[in-house]
């Protein structure tokens, strides 16, 4: 499983960020680029003292990820003082599909309640970030919501547990907003046919970014770190 690395280095004076999450948080391979998740180009805002673990896969929920071990691998390796941030909520929502679907309000907390159990055992801090906004308008331009009950209920979840939270949901959402609906497509994989080989006849895709788009939405991730006032901001790079 390859992930992005920002520095070869695991020297003690590093800060491992471990990153748990779907689609939209993930690292594609050049077969498929301009698609990129946040997460594949969050580590270039950071000095050389963070190194980004990217950890997550396309497709999987907050239920399914651990199911299939993924949280285990990353509570095997990460350490005191590094962090673990947790997106889950797109695939959560699939009713239809047992393996993923969870109930915001009951299992989609007990789930996300498992990862922020499992990093303060080893000493690491957790920290949820609610799910990116799909690019989803009204008739009249406004951006719509497409995560229902799910944020609010990680919102309640990181108030009872007292962990920092980052909403991105409201924080991509308001991005959208000042944007509008056609600026918008160049955040996501919207490509006309014959403008990239990988996609030659054109690709609209409202759930995933383009690279300039996951840059976009690493920095309100990269915002919603500083609001925290958590130390990771003091490794923040000046320039990207």
């Amino acid at each position: 499983m390859t992930r992005t690395d920002n520095n070869g280095q695991h020297g003690k004076n590093t800060i491992s960020v471990y990153l748990a999450g779907d689609s939209t948080v993930s690292t594609y391979s050049s077969e498929l680029a301009p698609r990129a998740g946040w997460g594949q180009v969050f580590g270039k805002l950071f000095d050389d003292k963070i190194i980004v673990k990217n950890h997550a896969e396309s497709g999987r929920s907050s239920k399914s990820f651990i199911d299939e071990g993924r949280l285990t691998t990353i509570l095997d390796k990460i350490e005191k003082g590094d962090y673990l941030f947790i997106q889950f909520g797109h695939n959560d929502e699939k009713k239809e599909d047992p393996t993923r679907y969870t109930e915001p309000s009951t299992t989609y907390k007990s789930y996300l309640k498992q990862y922020i159990d499992g990093a303060r055992e080893k000493g690491a801090i957790p920290v949820l970030v609610t799910p990116v906004e799909r690019r989803r308008f009204a008739a009249d331009g406004a951006a719509q919501d497409s995560h229902g009950l799910y944020p609010a209920a990680m919102k309640e979840l990181a108030l009872a547990e007292q962990v920092p939270l980052i909403d991105l949901t409201a924080k991509s959402k308001a991005l959208y907003n000042q944007l509008g609906p056609e600026e918008t497509k160049s955040i996501f994989l919207w490509l006309d046919a014959g403008v990239h080989p990988n996609y030659p006849n054109g690709v609209q895709d409202n759930t995933h970014f383009q690279e300039a788009g996951a840059r976009q939405i690493a920095r309100l991730v990269v915002e919603g770190i500083e609001e925290n006032k958590l130390p990771l901001r003091n490794h923040v790079a000046k320039k990207e």
